[in-house]
């Protein structure tokens, strides 16, 4: 920048006894006209448009072809008016709307980048919808296909914190907006399963206590695979303590847990023949 304009946005200055005060002036307003609530045209247009209407502002892509056009840098700004294009030397942190994308993008000193990626952290939002409006109970709303939290490098936990033992910290997995299933703190510290057919009546399916000496408590039948004894897989492999259903042992259908080496009956302890 010289000493005859601005320092940031090079509006050029009045001098003083200066004739024809009036075309520094119009240069200036012009300038400003261009850089006050810049909104360009396009960033992706390559040819140079052949009747743009006044005032129209876009920035280069690479390959931008024609005669004021060609030949200049990416990410170059030209403005038109009166018939003639004039360059805007954009500055870091210049900021511009472009039209036919609908987006706000930052001039970072390297390139023109989404303003959205110049963010570094958001701090006390009231609300946040990706893919969809929150509301006043859904304070944090996402609507995608997938959502994918990665770790630093070690470990990583998801934490929901509740505030009280009796309040509820949960997952709840719905249908149509009902709910079918529920794991978490449900009321109380202790983990439980919940499932309801209907998003109303639910049920404990398991709960285990949190208490010292931790039990699982079952709501209904345990069922467990059941096998053919030629399907049955290597004890050893699946370690002491398995257990399993065999359908075809001798002498009747029976339960069966591997004791390390070999599935054995649980009735009488004999090896399933």
């Amino acid at each position: 920048m010289s000493d005859d304009a601005t320092p940031r946005l090079a509006l050029p200055y009045l001098a003083a006894a200066q004739a024809q005060k009036h075309v520094t002036l119009n240069a200036a307003l012009a300038l400003l006209d261009g850089l006050v609530q810049t909104a360009v045209e396009s960033r992706s247009l390559t040819a140079e448009p052949g009747a743009p209407t006044d005032g129209a502002i876009y920035i280069l892509p690479a390959g931008a072809s024609g005669a004021d056009w060609s030949g200049r840098a990416v990410g170059s700004v030209m403005r038109f008016e009166a018939g003639a294009w004039t360059l805007l030397e954009s500055q870091p942190g210049w900021l511009a709307f472009v039209k036919d994308e609908a987006v706000l993008i930052v001039q970072t000193g390297a390139s023109w980048s989404d303003a959205g990626l110049a963010l570094r952290e958001l701090e006390n939002l009231s609300k946040l919808g990706i893919g969809v409006a929150a509301d006043a109970v859904n304070l944090l709303s996402v609507k995608t296909a997938a959502v994918l939290f990665s770790n630093l490098g070690a470990d990583l936990r998801l934490k929901l914190n509740k505030a009280a033992a009796v309040d509820t910290g949960s997952v709840l997995l719905q249908t149509g907006f009902s709910g079918r299933a529920e794991v978490g703190l449900c009321g109380d510290d202790d983990l439980h399963l919940k499932v309801s057919p209907d998003g109303s009546a639910w049920s404990d399916a398991v709960v285990v206590s949190s208490g010292s000496g931790s039990r699982v408590s079952v709501d209904g039948a345990v069922r467990v695979k059941s096998l053919s004894k030629a399907a049955l897989p290597i004890a050893a492999t699946q370690g002491a303590g398995a257990i399993l259903f065999v359908s075809d042992e001798a002498g009747g259908a029976t339960l069966a847990f591997s004791d390390g080496t070999s599935w054995r009956r649980v009735a009488d302890l004999a090896v399933v023949s």
